[in-house]
């Protein structure tokens, strides 16, 4: 994937990101953007309470997949990562 593919495909996954954002706050967590992989895999940091909440995987799947389906649909699913 090339350089301007990967700026693209990262500020549409930001702006999926900001649309779920106000909904993690009010339950104290977040999540970031860690990397877009060449196979079109989004991985996120799950923050705060996001972090080991056993909701998460829903909120991966049912929101941030499916807010990513509607701006870009060429990515192929989300994952999450632990923090370093």
């Amino acid at each position: 994937m090339n350089e301007q593919l990967r700026a693209s495909l990262s500020e549409k996954v930001n702006i999926a990101l900001n649309q779920l954002r106000p909904f993690l706050h009010a339950d104290g967590g977040d999540m970031e953007l860690a990397e877009i992989t060449d196979d079109y895999i989004v991985r996120v940091k799950l923050i705060g309470s996001c972090s080991d909440c056993s909701m998460s995987h829903m909120t991966l799947k049912g929101g941030l997949e499916e807010a990513l389906k509607q701006v870009a649909p060429e990515l192929k699913g989300v994952e999450a990562v632990q923090m370093a």
